[in-house]
């Protein structure tokens, strides 16, 4: 697995760590789903990624 590391504004990542505490997830499983949700989202709109080696 690798990682990924992004800025985010303070405002942004307090609300993030509000839904995820919501949700009974950590922030990090959060955003996991939410790229989930959003790759599913465009495959099911524009096919299968195909992955590159």
């Amino acid at each position: 697995m690798k990682s990924l590391s992004i800025r985010i504004d303070e405002t942004l990542l307090h609300k993030l760590h509000v839904v995820a505490d919501y949700e009974g997830r950590s922030a990090n499983s959060q955003i996991l789903i939410l790229i989930r949700r959003c790759v599913e989202a465009y495959e099911k709109e524009h096919g299968k990624i195909e992955l590159s080696e």
